[in-house]
């Protein structure tokens, strides 16, 4: 039997790449890997909703998309139906299913998002308004504490 080892992927969250998909959506997505990275048809980021942001209603025809809640809370409604969420809980939304997410905490909401197959989401992601990750978004990225700003 021949052995194989294949060099993973490593990348720190400096390097994901962010974007909003249209220039006034209230969420943005950092891609930590897609089909062009992981040479495979599925898409992983990190979806950051701004205070009272959320996605739009969509859906997809083939693809499963997972959202497991980093922090903050919100709520998730597909098909009509809403649930609560909060750091740790996850959801799954099946193909066709007619969904969004929507921050209704105090502080930006947090959520890892898996889709497979891909279904050009990565492709809509980078056609996107290119966005910052800033300080906050580092520290939730790499649970560290968000620095805390002196005023005066």
């Amino acid at each position: 039997m021949e052995e194989s080892c294949v060099i993973p992927v490593v990348k720190s969250p400096t390097e994901y790449q962010a974007y909003r998909i249209s220039p006034n959506d209230t969420n943005r997505l950092a891609i930590v890997f897609d089909p062009a990275i992981a040479n495979f048809s599925l898409t992983l980021c990190v979806e950051i909703f701004d205070v009272g942001g959320k996605t739009p209603p969509n859906r997809h025809q083939l693809a499963v998309e997972m959202f497991f809640v980093l922090k903050g809370e919100g709520i998730a409604i597909c098909d009509g139906k809403e649930v609560p969420i909060r750091a740790g809980d996850s959801l799954l939304v099946p193909p066709t299913g007619i969904h969004e997410v929507c921050n209704t905490g105090s502080e930006r909401l947090y959520a890892l998002c898996i889709m497979i197959p891909n279904e050009d989401f990565a492709e809509l992601i980078r056609s996107g308004t290119p966005a910052e990750l800033d300080e906050e978004d580092l520290a939730v990225l790499r649970r560290s504490p968000v620095p805390q700003l002196s005023y005066g």
